[in-house]
């Protein structure tokens, strides 16, 4: 089997699908690996690192040319549209598609008669956690938000007694404490901010705990609040509204909010109204980390930082790239333990028994056979279709990082 590691196009992309340390994994386990010129420079990874890895450097043409399988960060939209030309009939393509906002990729992909595997698909069981992606970033971003609000913060987060007075704490608010809220939390209370959290999900709290934070609690009911998966699940706009009201005074309070709430093939439910925003305090700051989905706060602007009622609120985009090094590796180590699971002897299999191969592959032999996509398509199922209990169900696809 022949990987081929491209190098990103996408616009502030930094970051690379393969370090050296995959691919000398991958070699010594029989595969042959082949890197593009400059891919992993922007990380940290320069070519003689990966030839002493084991791979192959070659001219984006040369890589590709009789590969099996090609991993990039990007494959939807305008990169996917860019990258389609360049590909062979039967070559697989691993990536990030978004296939929950955009089905339309398993189309082109079917179409072009090229495999795809998307990797926001990874389903949300123990077996896969090492293959998760969306888990991956959202700890980068949950690090990096904390970063960010005190840099945009306007007093320190730590307590301080300085022979000029002593100086509070920063008090720093988590809505949602999926795996980036959590980390969020953690690196609050490490910068010594004083931390509060909170989510609709009964088990957050010990988890909130876990990480020295404060639970929140709204005495709001609201009901099915996890998927089987353990993650929140969408609420009502009713149920949203209540939460809005009994949230404006807890809000009013921080001086630091971050937003965590997102929903896989959905616009972001709005957590922050402008009517909340007026009664917080001038100078408070919110990272809303949902900003590329349509934001958590009523006013934020993706990839910009605005100031409204006093208040500065930042939505960063594309966060993972701002940490090549370690997202590369966390990325690089997710899609090595995913082609390490369908390496059969030096080819690729698709063993559609296995629920990770099942749910994360979306186009293959020129037909889009996820379940899900179909439906999102209006498609036909698939004849025959498969058995009830292996069919996968909203649970399952909804809300992977929907906190």
């Amino acid at each position: 089997m022949k990987i081929a590691v491209i190098k990103e196009t996408f616009p502030g992309e930094t970051r690379v699908a393969l370090i050296p340390a995959n691919v000398s994994k991958l070699t010594k386990a029989g595969l042959s690996i082949a890197v593009e010129a400059g891919a992993g420079e922007n990380a940290g990874f320069d070519d003689p690192l990966y030839t002493e890895a084991g791979a192959v450097i070659g001219s984006r043409a040369e890589v590709l040319k009789d590969a099996d399988v090609v991993l990039t960060h990007h494959g939807r939209g305008d990169e996917l549209d860019l990258l389609l030309p360049q590909l062979t009939e039967g070559q697989t393509l691993v990536a990030m598609m978004d296939p929950l906002a955009g089905p339309q990729v398993a189309e082109k992909l079917a179409q072009a008669k090229i495999n795809g595997i998307a990797l926001e698909l990874v389903p949300r069981i123990t077996r896969a956690q090492s293959m998760d992606v969306l888990s991956s970033n959202a700890t980068i971003a949950g690090y990096k938000a904390a970063l960010l609000g005190a840099t945009h913060s306007h007093q320190m987060f730590p307590m301080m007694m300085t022979a000029a007075g002593t100086l509070k704490p920063a008090r720093v608010f988590i809505m949602g404490v999926g795996v980036a809220g959590l980390q969020a939390c953690a690196t609050a209370k490490r910068l010594g901010g004083v931390v509060e959290a909170y989510d609709i999900r009964p088990a957050a709290r010990e988890q909130i705990l876990s990480v020295g934070a404060r639970p929140v609690e709204l005495n709001i009911e609201a009901e099915n609040t996890e998927t089987k998966g353990g993650y929140a699940k969408e609420q009502s706009d009713d149920f949203i509204a209540r939460q809005q009201a009994a949230m404006a005074d807890v809000l009013a309070q921080q001086d630091v909010v971050i937003t965590t709430a997102a929903i896989p093939g959905r616009k972001a439910p709005v957590l922050i109204t402008e009517a909340q925003l007026m009664k917080m305090k001038p100078g408070a700051v919110i990272i809303d980390l949902a900003a590329e989905t349509g934001g958590n706060c009523e006013l934020t602007v993706a990839g910009e930082a605005v100031v409204h009622h006093g208040v500065t609120i930042v939505g960063p985009q594309n966060f993972a790239a701002s940490v090549p090094n370690h997202a590369s590796q966390m990325f690089g180590t997710n899609l090595t333990n995913l082609l390490m699971l369908m390496n059969q002897e030096g080819q690729l299999s698709w063993d559609f028994e296995d629920e990770i191969i099942r749910d994360t592959t979306v186009s293959h032999n020129g037909e889009v056979v996820s379940v899900r996509l179909r439906e999102l398509l209006g498609m036909d199922p698939l004849t025959p279709p498969a058995p009830a209990e292996e069919q996968p169900t909203a649970e399952s696809t909804d809300n992977k990082e929907a906190s």
